[in-house]
């Protein structure tokens, strides 16, 4: 059984949320406070965090970069805000992705489907090619390691998802919302922003030089891609 923490300093929401997710399977772990939920992480095995942002003693911003500092466990914000600056913000700080409030139920488990099913398979159950190189990026699927020349890198279950189907797909363009779609397995909703941001990250991993990419690219008024190389 997956273990979801919640944690929103309104218990209601609290409550609503453990009704939706228990009917659905799910073991619900409540908190709330920032504070809690990193002592709650600490202690035992959580699957997918949904976290709230604007928390007392310790805000969901602050919470989730202490968090990513110990586990890359798949975090979606839960936020009354609707501006783009502050869905970016909480992606910045690590987020997967957010859900802005009110909610719809069927929204929250659609999500949390998605996103467990990505952290735990990364990839899917469909047989493909164990090791993909694009240039000097190797990435193992069979041990979920990526290295570029040589050297590891550490990513989050969503940037090695990211990877892994540019990686399938060398020099052909996607969309964001083709990305949006086909990663997060979800309908777009807006998720331009967090595609890119999700990008920036990749490429502060994987380029010399983010600002002038060898292999992730922009190609304006069309999308993103991975630039085949040998």
């Amino acid at each position: 059984m997956y273990k979801i923490l919640v944690c929103d300093d309104e218990k209601d929401i609290v409550s609503a949320l453990n009704i939706y997710l228990s009917a659905e399977g799910y073991e619900v772990v409540p908190a709330y406070s920032g504070k809690q939920a990193l002592e709650i992480i600490r202690d035992c095995r959580i699957d997918l965090v949904l976290m709230d942002i604007m928390m007392p003693e310790m805000d969901g911003l602050t919470a989730v970069a202490k968090l990513r500092e110990i586990s890359n466990v798949p975090v979606l914000f839960l936020t009354a805000k609707s501006e783009d600056a502050d869905m970016i913000l909480g992606l910045n700080m690590g987020a997967d992705d957010y859900i802005t409030k009110p909610f719809k139920p069927m929204e929250v488990i659609a999500r949390v489907r998605s996103h467990l099913r990505r952290y735990t398979m990364l990839g899917g159950a469909q047989k493909q090619e164990t090791v993909l190189r694009v240039g000097g990026i190797q990435l193992d699927h069979d041990s979920k390691t990526v290295t570029l020349d040589g050297e590891p890198v550490s990513l989050t279950p969503l940037e090695y998802s990211i990877l892994y189907y540019l990686m399938r797909n060398p020099g052909k363009v996607f969309s964001s919302e083709q990305l949006y779609r086909e990663v997060w397995g979800d309908a777009p909703m807006g998720g331009e922003n967090t595609v890119a941001v999700h990008i920036r990250h990749l490429r502060e991993k994987l380029e010399i030089d983010p600002s002038n990419p060898r292999y992730l690219k922009v190609v304006w008024g069309h999308g993103y891609k991975l630039e085949a190389m040998k």
